[in-house]
């Protein structure tokens, strides 16, 4: 048997429905969000999982409470695993951006695995500390099912890593839905991606929410 790790992103938020720069910042789930968490949690409760982690944030812990409190487990809480921090950028949208720290949105536009938002981080230094919760995992569960909920960019750069896809192009490479699911297998090749950005847990209207 390998190991599976199943990326999971949160459920919906006010950020992420009106596309704003959110990764320090806390939002919780809206009543949407709230739902995609326990459609998945209804969805996901017999696959048999050997540990939960998960990021600090609030959005992360709500989406990934309702299945843990179903399975009578605990969340391990890693730092690693936080989204990207936008600095100044935090709460903003694009147009606002690119409108007061223009230069460097487009040093970041081309390159955000050396460039970072101003005053935040970038792909490669989410990539060193989420990776690092990566080989935890690997470590203490050699083998079944394991659930990492996390954040938009920091799944799509953990994934440019574990792939060998250059994390400097995780924007542009893989897409990452709310509350979607992407799943790795780890066997005697190293990293297999299985399934990518799924959500066919969520119902019709949940998956057809504009903004996600």
């Amino acid at each position: 048997m390998t190991l599976n790790l199943y990326f999971l992103r949160h459920g919906q938020t006010a950020s992420s429905r009106g596309n704003l720069f959110c990764g320090s910042i806390d939002p919780g789930l809206t009543t949407d969000g709230e739902e995609m968490a326990q459609v998945f949690a209804a969805a996901y409760a017999t696959t048999p999982w050997e540990s939960i982690y998960c990021s600090p944030k609030e959005r992360a812990i709500l989406t990934a409470e309702p299945l843990a409190d179903k399975l009578g487990m605990k969340l391990q809480i890693r730092d690693g695993l936080q989204e990207i921090n936008y600095g100044a950028w935090e709460g903003k949208d694009v147009a606002a951006v690119d409108a007061e720290y223009h230069d460097d949105y487009l040093r970041w536009l081309a390159d955000p695995g050396w460039n970072p938002p101003t005053g935040g981080e970038s792909a490669m230094a989410i990539a060193a500390r989420a990776l690092a919760v990566v080989e935890e995992i690997s470590q203490q569960h050699t083998t079944g099912n394991v659930l990492v909920v996390s954040h938009k960019a920091t799944i799509r750069i953990l994934l440019c890593s574990l792939l060998g896809i250059d994390a400097g192009r995780f924007r542009y490479r893989l897409g990452m839905p709310v509350c979607s699911i992407s799943i790795v297998e780890f066997g005697k090749h190293g990293p297999l991606l299985k399934v990518l950005a799924d959500r066919a847990h969520l119902t019709d209207r949940l998956r057809d929410l504009p903004g996600t």
